[in-house]
């Protein structure tokens, strides 16, 4: 097996240029950037051919990895950024091993939903929008939306005729995360085209609600109470259920602000 005996070309040299050329026809971002640096390594250390080449195929796979994990948080459309570093102290239904289970893909490719009940400021758009992150940084597609933009897209999209196109993009992505589920009271309209997203996704896809009102209050929301049956069957079967709780985070961390001692 051969090893780098060779002395080190010179500045511009025409295999270099030709490398250079081939990695951009055979788009290797990775390869391309970091073969001359790879290749003195390799030389110092006497390594061989394949041990070279193995290392620039390992480069090259890292790089593409977080290509795929940037893009599919762009894809995801948070609308900040958040992680699940929650202060498990504060909720008991919250522990390492929920989220744990969470940031597991196993979940969601099992196509189980989750629901996130509690009132303002509890955190629930800080885990749902951190579970997001960490499913998407595992390689699976994520959406975020709040109900009311979604229900207002699939309006427009029934206005224009492409409702079908709209419906069929949403079955397909891994994780659904539809925040302020129960904020807005919805028309029949409305409640019967996001009922298509559920029926379209049930047991095949996983959808991640984040909601302030209990499942009692929900027929409130869509106005319908057969309606709102239907919806509760296909989000909670199956699922898993977290209380956030009562009492605001956010609320708390002001107080502490403001009556915190003078340094």
């Amino acid at each position: 097996m051969g090893v780098w005996t060779f002395t080190q070309e010179a500045p511009g040299d025409p295999e270099d240029m030709l490398i250079d050329e081939a990695c951009r026809d055979l788009k290797l971002p990775a390869f391309r950037e970091r073969f001359i640096e790879l290749a003195a390594t390799a030389r110092r250390e006497q390594a061989t051919y394949k041990q070279f080449l193995l290392d620039l195929l390992q480069v090259e796979l890292a790089d593409r990895d977080v290509r795929r994990q940037q893009r599919l948080l762009r894809m995801a459309r948070f609308p900040r950024p958040k992680r699940l570093d929650f202060d498990f102290s504060k909720n008991p239904n919250v522990t390492p091993e929920v989220v744990a289970d969470l940031k597991s893909p196993a979940w969601v490719r099992e196509g189980r939903p989750l629901v996130l009940i509690g009132d303002s400021g509890t955190g629930k758009s800080h885990l749902l929008i951190g579970i997001g992150t960490a499913i998407a940084e595992a390689g699976l597609s994520v959406r975020y939306t709040t109900t009311s933009a979604l229900v207002n897209e699939l309006a427009e999209a029934d206005a224009a005729r492409r409702l079908s196109s709209v419906i069929a993009r949403y079955s397909k992505i891994d994780l659904l995360c539809l925040d302020e589920f129960g904020y807005l009271n919805l028309d029949r309209k409305g409640a019967k085209l996001l009922f298509q997203i559920f029926t379209e996704r049930e047991e095949c896809k996983a959808t991640a609600v984040a909601t302030n009102s209990p499942f009692t209050e929900w027929d409130k929301t869509f106005g319908d109470a057969r309606l709102c049956a239907a919806i509760a069957d296909r989000i909670t079967f199956r699922c898993t259920l977290i209380q956030t709780g009562t009492e605001s985070y956010r609320y708390q961390a002001t107080q502490e602000g403001l009556f915190a001692a003078p340094k």
